[in-house]
């Protein structure tokens, strides 16, 4: 059998609210999503009735983000009724894992146009389970892990396992409001960025989350979340989001057929587990497989987009890898700590972010990696074709 190609044409994203209080608030997870989608397909011009597959990523497919969320952004954003859609969670990867979908069912031979979107409205649909609905057996465990254990003392256990100290976790994340910010005075985000209209009428073309008062000494002050000697704050992670972001992958010799350019070929990908009390390095064997995959090193990589859950797992998975944190390869837009990071939605907003930076530096190759909840990561390699 004949393994085809599987390029990414192109990405789009809304901008990132923050949740309860941010932008996107008063606007339902399914709108975003359906909102990029029609965005997508109008901007590469693919016939609706070419798509084989709508796949979504959602990290907390319920409320408004359940039933199929990804069938009912299908249905919003106008592509035929033949159409099918599913929607898949791999809470902070889903998307990314909606790509690696994709990419496979390409592979395979079962269709040459997907598309790949991810949605999260942490401000209507939330986050947390119910105490009720949490299984004892995996809340305490033989080996003395949970599960369930807040994302917040995961980072607070991988700083202290790796010795990351309170100061360097600031640094970073000013690193990460900086680099934001210069993004945006310099509308590099402009063209991914699809404009959402909320109910009021207001047009939001600018992520919340960029924060032009931040300071080191600022930073400092606030008060640790993990515990009187903790090292986590909310200045060092990243905020609960609202919004969504579509990517559109099909075969290189499908696009080639109807003129399409694509912006970049999937290489290779991993996924890997660890355990869940120190998920925030999990990203490091996922690397290392997509790498090995792709029978390449990190000196192959022209440009590193890894999710900034938090600063305390940025900084052991970059070192751990062979790279300095505060390199110009790693984010260099910024990240989650100052974007935001709407679960179901990062994955593809990242490797459309990734497809700007590597065309904009002339870079080759790129690539994505994300920490995951429940003690997992997943990286994607990229390269360039455009």
């Amino acid at each position: 059998m004949n393994v085809a190609t599987p390029v990414i044409v192109d990405g789009v994203r809304t901008p990132v609210g923050r949740a309860t209080k941010g932008s996107l608030a008063s606007v339902r997870p399914d709108d975003l999503g359906a909102l990029v989608v029609r965005a997508l397909i109008d901007r590469t011009g693919v016939d609706p009735s070419e798509v084989d597959e709508l796949v979504c990523g959602c990290g907390y497919p319920w409320g408004e983000q359940g039933y199929n969320v990804g069938r009912g952004i299908a249905v919003l954003a106008g592509l035929p009724s033949s159409v099918p859609a599913q929607t898949v969670t791999r809470m902070c990867a889903s998307s990314l894992q909606a790509i690696r979908i994709a990419s496979h069912m390409v592979m395979v031979g079962e269709g040459d146009t997907f598309v790949c979107c991810g949605v999260e409205s942490c401000s209507r649909a939330g986050r947390d389970f119910h105490l009720a609905e949490m299984n004892p057996a995996l809340k305490t465990r033989p080996d003395g892990s949970d599960y369930y254990i807040p994302m917040l003392m995961t980072a607070e256990n991988v700083a202290r396992k790796f010795d990351v100290l309170r100061e360097e976790m600031d640094a970073f994340a000013q690193r990460s409001h900086d680099l934001a910010l210069a993004a945006q005075r310099a509308g590099v985000f402009d063209d991914e960025i699809v404009p959402v209209r909320d109910l009021a009428g207001n047009v939001i073309n600018r992520d919340d989350g960029p924060r032009p008062s931040s300071s080191l000494e600022k930073l400092a002050l606030l008060p640790v979340l993990t515990g009187d000697d903790g090292r986590i704050t909310a200045g060092n992670s990243c905020s609960l989001s609202d919004g969504a972001a579509a990517v559109l992958v099909m075969s290189e010799e499908r696009a080639h057929d109807l003129g399409v350019t694509p912006r970049a070929r999937v290489v290779a990908s991993g996924v890997s587990g660890i355990d869940p009390g120190i998920m925030g390095v999990a990203p490091i064997d996922a690397v290392r497989k997509a790498l090995d995959r792709a029978s390449m090193t990190m000196d192959d990589v022209d440009v590193f987009e890894l999710n900034e859950a938090f600063a305390a797992q940025v900084l052991p998975t970059a070192r751990a890898l062979g790279m300095d944190p505060f390199d110009e390869r790693l984010n260099p837009r910024g990240g989650a700590i100052a974007l935001g990071h709407p679960f179901g939605m990062t994955g593809a907003r990242i490797m459309t972010t990734l497809l700007g930076v590597l065309e904009a530096r002339e870079g080759s190759i790129g690539l994505e990696a994300m920490c995951v909840g429940g003690g997992q990561g997943q990286a994607m390699v990229i390269e360039r074709l455009s």
